[in-house]
């Protein structure tokens, strides 16, 4: 997609810290990382968030991003990744991408991405459940 950063390192237009390139995705260093070694994963199709995965490139992709986590701790000697990926809020680019992010025990990132909160009691987390439960499109 013309303009998209992201699209242009799939396309090799845009010049990026390569790490895999291959039919199911292009990985590459964040050029402003959490920590270093903080890898991107994005599909190779101009996708802007995860609904518009076509089924059939799940497997492949999220094999890809599972790669990826295990790569980053074992070349870096990290104590384990941190994989996020966001949904139209706080997704600086409008391309569908999976960040893996190198951790280490006290690296404080503690709290670093979104406050957390408590569900008033057991009724009120049945009723998000339920209503996340009666949304989700059913699996066949």
């Amino acid at each position: 997609m013309s303009g998209c950063v992201f699209c242009g390192i799939v396309a090799g237009e845009v010049p990026a810290f390569r790490v895999v390139d291959e039919p199911d995705g292009v990985a590459f260093l964040d050029t402003r990382p959490v920590f270093k070694g903080h890898v991107l994963v994005v599909p190779r199709a101009h996708l802007v968030t995860l609904d518009e995965l076509p089924a059939d490139a799940l497997p492949g992709y999220f094999r890809l991003v599972q790669r990826l986590a295990v790569a980053v701790e074992t070349g870096l000697g990290a104590g384990g990744t941190f994989v996020a990926m966001n949904n139209r809020v706080s997704q600086s680019v409008a391309h569908l991408h999976t960040h893996v992010v190198p951790r280490t025990k006290g690296d404080g990132l503690r709290g670093f991405f979104w406050p957390r909160t408590r569900y008033t009691d057991d009724a009120e987390a049945h009723r998000y459940a339920d209503r996340i439960a009666g949304a989700s499109p059913a699996t066949g």
